[in-house]
């Protein structure tokens, strides 16, 4: 049995797959612990998953407001030494790098005390730790068509994001009835991503009248501190009644995207392997403050592999209209459908657990030679 280090906290689109890689790494007799931060949202999502161990390590985001940075700059020195007290009581066999401000410290001490590092980056624009980080790891993991430049010859593997288990589509019917939808009528499911999206919040309170009257119940997961759940209604064009609900958090995802006809959402990597997880189309709407407009890089990418659209959020008065178009549509849908169960055939944990393995073991068996196939380097 091997012990490895799976730093993936900050946000649910950096914490759902380290959680999905440390299910798999457990079925197979390793033992894992999870380093998260201190955010609510992480705190949240772990609720469901009491089988592994959690360390909450600190730290903050990086900013450029001159407060910001020196609070990051001091949390960040408290996280470094935190992590070199941790890996050399653990002395893990491994560690996985899920991007983002906790792998930064958690990197170094690694490589410090001469533990192998793999990076993961599921954005198509790679987050500034991966690209700072990954000239000290064995392994990268990025997504298909993406290099970094400095990064060794051998170090780069092309791979998806790993996605939970409980990730997983399942009869519509039943996924409505499980979660009280009318089985009847379209739904349109609005998703901001873990920590929600103001913008598009509004735009269903705004919109909801106009979606109604055209037959569509909704469901918006509005995030985690924007207000209570609720339910709010509007007279349909037949003359019954519509509901939107508003959630502030759904622990059900897998559920929620099979209910769904279409989805709403910000375009997160994390957020995007569940949609095709599931199957389910969307119209993505990139959050326009993204770091490196990654989040635009992804829309497109997701809109030109056939699995929905991609509408800036400067053009969010389109949306209703858009939605409508799409949803009704069902040749549109089924051929977005067929899409996304296209780009869901990709193995990503299967070559990464490979590679773990392969650093855990003695020398003897295998940890200098190269686990990956030559058509899979870069």
């Amino acid at each position: 049995m091997s012990l490895f280090l799976i730093s993936c906290g900050g946000t649910g689109g950096h914490l759902s797959p380290g959680i999905a890689l440390a299910e798999r790494l457990v079925a197979r007799g390793h033992a894992v612990r999870l380093l998260i931060s201190l955010k609510k949202v992480d705190a949240r999502l772990i609720e469901k998953y009491p089988q592994f161990e959690f360390l909450r390590v600190p730290g903050t985001g990086f900013s450029w407001s001159p407060r910001a940075f020196a609070r990051c700059l001091v949390s960040q020195v408290r996280g470094l030494f935190f992590c070199l007290r941790l890996v050399r009581h653990l002395r893990p066999d491994a560690l996985v790098g899920f991007g983002g401000f906790t792998s930064t410290g958690v990197v170094v001490a690694a490589r410090w005390h001469g533990v192998p590092v793999m990076l993961h980056e599921a954005n198509r624009v790679p987050g500034r730790a991966v690209r700072l980080l990954g000239r000290l790891a064995q392994r990268v993991c990025l997504p298909a068509g993406i290099a970094i430049p400095g990064i060794r010859p051998g170090v780069t593997r092309h791979v998806g994001l790993p996605v939970r288990s409980e990730i997983a589509r399942v009869p519509q019917a039943a996924a409505r009835a499980a979660l009280g939808f009318d089985p009847d009528s379209r739904l349109l499911v609005v998703l901001g991503g873990s920590q929600g999206a103001t913008a598009l919040n509004a735009w269903v309170e705004r919109e909801f009248p106009r979606l109604a009257a055209a037959g569509l119940q909704v469901a918006c997961v509005t995030g985690l501190g924007k207000g209570a759940a609720r339910t709010i209604e509007a007279p349909t064009a037949g003359g019954g009644v519509a509901r939107a609900r508003f959630i502030p958090f759904c622990d059900r995802v897998g559920d929620l995207l099979s209910a769904a006809d279409l989805v709403v959402s910000r375009a997160g990597a994390g957020t995007i392997a569940e949609l095709i997880r599931c199957a389910t189309p969307a119209i993505l709407v990139p959050y326009p403050q993204a770091a490196d407009n990654h989040q635009r890089a992804n829309a497109a990418f997701f809109a030109q592999q056939g699995g929905g659209l991609m509408l800036e959020q400067t053009a969010l008065s389109e949306l209703s209209a858009r939605v409508s178009d799409t949803i009704f549509d069902a040749a549109r849908m089924r051929e977005f459908r067929d899409s996304l169960e296209r780009m869901d055939r990709e193995n990503s944990i299967d070559p990464m657990i490979a590679d773990l393995e392969r650093f855990a073991a003695p020398p003897s068996a295998g940890l200098h030679a190269d686990p990956v196939p030559p058509s899979t380097q870069t």
